[in-house]
């Protein structure tokens, strides 16, 4: 029983671990790409539903960044602050 549990907390933790790295990398991608008067919803967004890189700019190495990360585990990431943003909005009434 204790193993069972002490294993779900291994397991969050790295889930957690896993979306705090792909949000660092998001945001100095996002970063990037404004730095270079893109507009990154745009760009990311393009990348995000084509898999082609070359929507990201090579600036900064923000095209290198983003493919560290598979394009699943970056949707899995901002969907889940996403679910996060409105269930809090909902509990405060905002």
């Amino acid at each position: 029983m204790l193993e069972d549990r002490t294993m779900m907390l291994e397991q969050l933790k790295n889930q957690l671990d896993q979306s705090s790295h792909v949000e660092r990398l998001l945001l100095e991608v996002l970063t990037s790409l404004e730095m270079k008067g893109y507009n990154s919803v745009n760009q990311v967004v393009g990348y995000l539903i084509s898999g082609e890189p070359a929507f990201i700019s090579s600036h900064d190495g923000a095209r290198g960044k983003i493919q560290q990360v598979e394009r699943d585990e970056i949707i899995e990431v901002l969907m889940r602050r996403f679910i996060e943003h409105v269930s809090n909005n909902e509990n405060t009434g905002t």
